[in-house]
């Protein structure tokens, strides 16, 4: 692990503690009661510490990516992640079936998207798809990341945690994670702290085989194929890039959190009730992919938004809130707007698609002090 300094916490400047827009990508949320900065995993542990001792609420931040705070702010301390570095801590050389694999540990605030870029120059095969994605790397497994046909579980062998609970530090093997689609033992329970993730790698100048059609299309494979990892890397930034989904300051539609729903998942009965509303509905076949291991399928929640009538852009005009001109599934702040605004059209979406195709959309974002039930 790098050098741990003794120092504890630092208290941001109170002139500078409101709003938390700053520290989002939204770039919307009202102010906290305190502000902390942790740089390791030990003041990380400290901050949770004293804010435990004070009572106050907590709010982890790293990149603010994945976030929706409300306009009133957070009643309670926020602590900044902002532990960096990772170092190899195990290698395996090949097998019979097996390619040779690297062990990397990741501090928390480690910048996902510099860590994906190291692993590709390295030679490191394994989370080249997850390329353009913002936010840090201590994130990742709370929501186990996904794009493009890679998963974070995939590549996860543990989690560092500080235990609030029991205070204790302690590792938390991946089979002890409950790594769902875009769920894990960590969202919504803050009884673990994430200080830092193991990701096993293999050594590969290729990329895991392609799963996704369209990236297989950007890069004119096959499903299945390997490609060099720089390639692959390309081609999924050019992809998020043309959906909004990699972060520019001078483009209004990456001031978002990325997909701001999870495509929902049906079971057989649902799925039969739902192709029967899209075939009253004239809508033509809908975006659907089958789940491992039973019957229920996975539908596209950007199909479903277009479908029931909320299309890019949408609403048209001048509104500091809006869906993506790139990316039907982001819902972008403008700029001007409020959080409240961004949740009335969240609500709107979610009440006309379920209208429509009797279908429940799901918020991917963590939702902080606010909601839009």
């Amino acid at each position: 692990m790098p050098d741990v300094s003794a120092h504890a916490p630092s208290a941001e400047d109170p002139t500078a503690l409101a709003p938390l827009a700053r520290y989002t990508t939204l770039a919307l949320g009202g102010p906290a009661d305190r502000l902390v900065t942790a740089s390791t995993a030990d003041e990380l542990t400290e901050a949770v510490r004293d804010a435990g001792r004070r009572g106050e609420r907590i709010l982890l931040l790293s990149g603010g990516s994945n976030v929706v705070i409300g306009d009133d702010g957070f009643p309670g301390t926020v602590i900044l992640v902002r532990s960096t570095g990772f170092q190899v801590i195990a290698e395996e050389p090949a097998a019979v079936g097996h390619p040779a694999t690297v062990t990397i540990r990741v501090e928390a605030g480690e910048p996902w998207d510099d860590l994906v870029a190291a692993t590709v120059a390295a030679g490191w095969s394994g989370v080249e798809c997850l390329s353009g994605i913002p936010g840090a790397a201590g994130a990742t497994p709370i929501q186990n990341v996904g794009a493009y046909g890679q998963e974070i579980a995939e590549t996860v062998q543990a989690v560092h945690v500080h235990d609030r609970l029991t205070d204790e530090r302690y590792a938390l093997p991946a089979a002890d994670c409950r790594f769902a689609y875009r769920d894990s033992l960590f969202k919504r329970n803050d009884r673990y702290l994430v200080l830092a993730v193991d990701f096993r790698l293999a050594r590969s100048e290729l990329s895991t085989p392609v799963r996704y059609a369209e990236l297989a299309r950007s890069l004119g494979v096959a499903v299945g194929d390997r490609v060099p990892l720089a390639d692959a890397r390309a081609a999924v930034l050019r992809l998020r890039a043309g959906k909004g989904m990699v972060l520019d300051a001078t483009d209004p539609d990456t001031r978002s959190v990325g997909s701001f729903f999870t495509n929902p998942v049906l079971d057989a009965a649902a799925a039969r009730r739902f192709h029967a509303r899209v075939a009253v509905a004239g809508t033509g076949e809908p975006a659907t992919w089958p789940v491992a291991g039973g019957d229920a399928v996975k539908v596209s929640a950007a199909w479903l938004i277009d479908k029931a009538g909320y299309g890019k852009g949408y609403p048209d005009g001048d509104a500091p809130v809006a869906i993506s001109s790139k990316h039907t599934l982001a819902l972008t702040h403008r700029g001007g707007g409020s959080t409240a605004a961004l949740l009335d059209l969240a609500g709107t979406i979610r009440d006309g698609v379920r209208d429509r195709f009797g279908v429940a959309l799901h918020p991917e974002p963590v939702l902080v002090n606010c909601s839009f039930d």
